[in-house]
């Protein structure tokens, strides 16, 4: 089964109209992207954009053997021109299926918003997804029903992540599935930093006028098992982490904080951190980190390292400058050498939090250069047993390696 992206873009195109951000400024040439539609074999038109015809052409492709046109959601703004010899478009009802005379079978998805999902299968057995923007299926068939994953799925990755997710939770998207990102708007700058965000979540996008073979197996992008994203006070960087697994069911978000009673500000910030995870991920308050890397298990999201460390110190009472010299250090970097050889051994994908602290000013205390100075060695440790490390400022992801 062949599908041609005539476009790939949010429904208002990309560049938007008259939009005076920077990524639409950016968006332009190659970066450019109509309204998305999908052509399925030359026989069933998903979606329209403007100048279907002419677009089918510049990918060379017809429109002429079209016998069905889906929409999936509702056109907002002046009606798109139906090109002539097409059938009317339409919607099929949630939950039925329709039979083309190409052989090729389409089932209506319900979707948690408006809009309908199709799910296209092929006269050989190809199953392809395709879902509207902004839009993540209300109803997902396990696969331990003896539904298979789907060969392709073309859907707005970045503007529902949890539909993804949703899709993984129940064996429907698997390490195999072509995780096509379309309906791309203006919330990500295009080129590399787009790339950069949907290969986070396993999927990757193609530019206008692309055909892809759905079920030929091609390298699917390669999720790091260990990140490591560091950056100093409100860069963005706790954001940031929660991007990079906001596509994955069943996160675990470990929380190293603890609760700080009384501590109405930290309250505050425990709750806007909860307010914007997922709902389906689960929180665990704790700083013992290595029984839960050497388990197996759904990924885990910890943040962040700094306050392991100040938990850890506390620990062997290293703040004491007697102590830290007698015994603290050395129980120190034990603790801290347990905890790099279990991120060295862990088979759980891990997105980790710390804080760069060196480059300010130096601690008037003997206490505070030391922990600035054992955070800079534990960073350097747990960054070095890590695929793909991450510096965060001013709310910008800037990959220092993978």
């Amino acid at each position: 089964m062949e599908v041609t992206l005539l476009g790939t873009g949010a429904p208002s195109g990309l560049p938007r109209p008259d939009c005076p951000c920077a990524v639409c400024a950016a968006a332009r040439g190659t970066h450019a992207r109509a309204v998305t539609a999908l052509l399925v074999d030359a026989a069933l038109l998903l979606d329209l954009t403007p100048g279907a015809t002419l677009a089918a052409a510049r990918a060379g492709r017809s429109l002429v053997g079209v016998r069905q046109v889906l929409l999936t959601h509702p056109h907002d703004g002046p009606a798109v021109e139906l090109p002539v010899g097409l059938p009317t478009a339409g919607r099929v009802p949630d939950g039925q299926e329709l039979t083309l005379i190409s052989g090729h079978r389409v089932r209506a998805v319900p979707m948690d918003s408006p809009g309908t999902g199709y799910e296209v299968t092929s006269p050989d057995g190809d199953r392809l997804l395709y879902l509207p923007p902004g839009g993540a299926p209300a109803g997902v068939a396990n696969t331990a029903n003896g539904t298979a994953p789907y060969d392709m799925v073309v859907a707005d990755v970045i503007g529902r992540p949890d539909g993804l997710a949703r899709l993984r939770a129940a064996g429907a998207v698997s390490p195999t599935t072509d995780v096509v990102a379309v309906h791309v708007d203006h919330d990500v700058p295009p080129g590399p930093e787009l790339d950069r965000r949907l290969a986070a979540a396993g999927a990757r996008t193609v530019p206008d006028g692309t055909t892809l073979t759905v079920g030929d197996y091609r390298a699917v992008p390669d999720v790091p098992l260990r990140t490591l994203v560091t950056g100093g006070a409100r860069s963005g960087k706790s954001l940031e982490a929660e991007r990079r697994l906001e596509s994955f069911p069943d996160v675990l978000y470990v929380a190293t904080s603890g609760t700080r009673a009384g501590d109405q500000d930290w309250r505050a910030r425990v709750a806007a951190h909860r307010e914007r995870r997922p709902g389906s991920w689960r929180t665990l308050e704790t700083c013992d980190l290595v029984p839960l890397l050497a388990q197996d298990g759904a990924p885990l999201l910890i943040d962040c390292l700094s306050l392991w460390l100040t938990d850890a110190m506390d620990r062997v009472d290293a703040w004491d400058d007697e102590v830290w010299e007698r015994s603290g250090r050395e129980a120190l970097h034990s603790h801290v050498a347990d905890l790099v050889a279990a991120v060295r051994d862990t088979r759980r994908t891990i997105v980790a939090v710390t804080n760069e602290v060196g480059s300010g000013v130096v601690p008037a205390t003997a206490s505070g250069r030391r922990f600035r100075d054992e955070l800079g060695r534990l960073n350097a440790a747990f960054a070095a047993e890590c695929e793909h490390l991450l510096l965060v400022v001013a709310g910008q992801p800037l990959a220092l390696r993978g």
